[in-house]
């Protein structure tokens, strides 16, 4: 059906801004569902409803987290962007940051570029694990084949039909995924045993408290972060094309409203999903890599093989709904901030397109590669290119849209202290402490703050068009 879908999608005049971007003219259904179904990934059915399998209910702060940074990305980001990036004839991130600010040089557009290929290919090879360990336990295939044969299905009707196949299969991806994460907290409830939780978890050594053991400052710290996990939303490329693709910014209020309901749901959902498993699952206790299998385990032991079928049939759609928006984004960077910027600067509309789906072949090849690690985890490798992502261009983004006077110096070095600080964090070992993006976050707004409070924006062109966004933005 994805294959077909992206048949139907191939645009016969090939233009970049339709395989990019689908000529900006999604639907307000179509954004929603894609959206999400592209944030949440397999480690919405696997990588949650794991950690709260073998850590408890304190982990449920995950999920608050990342509801209110959802919430806060359509309200307060979406439709600023969805004007903006137009105003300045922006594909990509990328762009926007460059066009936003007037950047002849183009360095900003190339860092911002190759940050957006390494944290998406660590990010594709998260979802490519999923898939590895879906098909392992589904039909016993090898783990590198498994691998080999999900990527070859994203592949091809990314190719084939782009920012429009991605979307409108992204769409039916997460109507599946809604669907899996309804049944099966019923049905795990209902081979739940009375009092069974509340028992295994005392056994387990395990809290059904949403506080965590820690007392003091280190349950706030880690309280403040798990829910750290929302500040991701404001610097991740792939959800953020979505608001710059629908046909007007006046249609995102309505997508928002979808989003919403749906990612409260299943956000709740997974969590309940994790917690049933711990009495269920709990003879023997299953390790960490393992654990990230219970929603697989669920689907084969409680239903009949044609439900079960379709249930595990959301998995695959949860994994391919993210990678083929990743594989997307990252191949588009390069292909629009790069090879267009740098390489050819003349090259044509077919020339383009196809180098995009070169480079999509290229990234899918590196994602399997570094899928080929079993023993990888999918939250620590999602937790990775989160973070990298939330760190580096969160606080861009949002200073850009509400700091009139920013310049590129403050966007550039906001976008360098972030990354720096979010990877220094990461292999220091403070990440076990509070998530890096926390931290790196903070320094990039005040580094950003700072630079344009002393250094301030003179450019006319550039503030006056910052007012006609802000006066398109209130325009009834």
């Amino acid at each position: 059906m994805m294959i077909f879908i992206g048949v139907s999608c191939i645009e016969k005049k090939g233009t970049v801004d339709g395989y990019v971007l689908g000529g900006r003219s999604m639907g307000s259904w179509v954004t929603a569902l894609s959206a999400q179904a592209s944030d949440m990934s397999g480690w919405l059915l696997m990588g949650l409803p794991g950690v709260v399998y073998i850590s408890g209910l304190c982990n449920i702060w995950i999920a608050i987290g990342l509801f209110v940074g959802t919430a806060l990305n359509w309200f307060l980001i979406s439709k600023r962007l969805r004007i903006y990036t137009e105003l300045t004839q922006s594909l990509t991130i990328s762009s926007f940051f460059s066009n936003r600010f007037d950047d002849k040089s183009g360095v900003l557009r190339l860092i911002a570029a190759f940050i957006t290929l390494g944290f998406f290919t660590i990010y594709a090879g998260s979802g490519l694990v999923a898939t590895g360990k879906l098909f392992d336990s589904m039909f016993n295939i090898d783990y590198t084949l498994a691998v080999l044969l999900g990527a070859g299905v994203i592949l091809a009707y990314t190719l084939l039909g782009g920012y429009q196949a991605v979307c409108k299969t992204d769409m039916i991806q997460g109507a599946f995924m809604f669907f899996a994460l309804i049944i099966v907290p019923v049905v795990a409830y209902m081979h739940t045993p009375e009092n069974a939780l509340q028992e295994t978890c005392k056994a387990r050594d395990l809290s059904l408290s949403i506080f965590p053991k820690e007392s003091g400052w280190l349950g706030l710290l880690s309280i403040i972060s798990m829910s750290a996990w929302g500040f991701g939303y404001f610097g991740q490329p792939h959800i953020l094309s979505r608001f710059m693709s629908i046909s007007s910014h006046k249609e995102l209020s309505k997508s928002a409203n979808i989003a919403l309901i749906w990612v409260i749901i299943s956000l709740a959902m997974a969590v309940i999903i994790g917690l049933f498993a711990i009495p269920i699952y709990d003879n023997p206790v299953l390790s960490t890599q393992d654990s990230e299998k219970i929603f697989i385990k669920m689907a084969m032991d409680f239903f009949n093989p044609w439900i079960g079928g379709l249930i595990l049939a959301a998995i695959l759609a949860a994994i391919m709904s993210t990678i083929d928006s990743q594989l997307l984004a990252s191949s588009t960077a390069l292909a629009q901030d790069f090879y267009a910027f740098v390489v050819r600067k003349n090259a044509s509309e077919k020339e383009l397109l196809l180098v995009n789906r070169f480079l999509v072949t290229g990234i899918t090849f590196v994602a399997c590669i570094l899928a080929l690690n079993p023993n990888e985890t999918i939250f620590s490798l999602v937790t990775f290119a989160w973070g990298g992502f939330g760190a580096a261009f969160g606080p861009v983004v949002v200073m850009s849209l509400y700091m009139r006077r920013m310049t590129y110096q403050s966007a550039l070095c906001g976008m360098l202290v972030g990354t720096i600080v979010m990877l220094l964090w990461n292999f220091s070992g403070l990440g076990k402490y509070l998530y890096e993006i926390m931290p790196a976050f903070i320094a990039g707004i005040i580094t950003i703050y700072m630079i344009s409070k002393f250094f301030p924006q003179r450019n006319t062109h550039i503030l006056n068009q910052f007012d006609k966004m802000l006066s398109t933005l209130h325009d009834k």
